[in-house]
């Protein structure tokens, strides 16, 4: 079933306020778009406290230490993280706040991916500061927001099957995840041993874990599995 026809048979619920969002966290690694996007959302919204964050792992450390924020907006390519991977991991700390992507990629099948694995809306970072605070506010209030043009209905795989694949993911540990990425980049059990400074064996015990986790028998089919919901890479 697509995301249109999961909207459409879901029971409406009653349209929130924006006005519960007071505290914001930006995660962008671009000092220029952080510093402006922090600036207009402080005038527009007239917030006092917007958080940002240079990369997924400070983003996770600043949630632990300062708690949770009221909306995360989040750069699609992070030094630490690209593609679905910033989302899954976010949603696993942050399950209840709405999460923004934004980025200058607009390609069907990201967008689909990034809305699959729990994103609020879907932003384009060449929208105009009117159409970027409309859009944010939307999804305040509950609204999913994608780039206009994007059609869900064509995306090349099932959207609440990737709905539910993204949450098998979230189910893995930062260390596990790790692996995973290394995995996906062609590398043997004594590599990620070495890159990680863990033990072979440890490294074996967490693939199991992540084999399990994500209903995968082999290593291939693992990629596979995240390479469906666009979690390791952008284009």
């Amino acid at each position: 079933m697509t995301a249109a026809a999961m909207q459409a048979k879901a029971p409406q619920t009653p349209r929130q306020s924006a006005d519960h969002v007071r505290e914001i966290l930006i995660v962008d690694d671009h000092p220029l778009m952080c510093d402006a996007l922090a600036l207009t959302l402080k005038i527009s919204f007239g917030l006092k406290n917007v958080r940002t964050a240079r990369s997924l792992g400070a983003a996770i450390e600043q949630i632990r230490a300062q708690g949770a924020p009221d909306a995360v907006i989040l750069d699609l390519n992070l030094p630490d993280a690209r593609g679905a991977e910033g989302i899954v991991t976010l949603r696993r700390q942050l399950p209840d706040v709405p999460i923004t992507m934004i980025s200058a990629d607009l390609d069907g099948a990201m967008i689909s991916a990034a809305m699959a694995a729990g994103a609020q809306g879907y932003i384009s970072k060449s929208l105009s500061r009117e159409a970027l605070v409309d859009s944010l506010r939307r999804m305040w209030e509950g609204e999913h927001v994608t780039p206009e043009g994007y059609a869900p209905d064509q995306a090349d795989a099932d959207d609440a099957a990737k709905a539910e694949l993204a949450r098998r993911f979230a189910t893995l540990t930062p260390q596990q995840m790790k692996i995973l990425r290394l995995i996906c980049q062609g590398k043997a059990n004594k590599e990620i041993s070495y890159d990680l400074s863990i033990a072979e064996a440890t490294v074996k015990t967490h693939i199991t874990a992540i084999m399990s986790k994500i209903n995968a028998r082999r290593r291939t089919q693992a990629v596979l599995l995240a390479n469906t919901v666009r979690l390791f890479e952008a284009g």
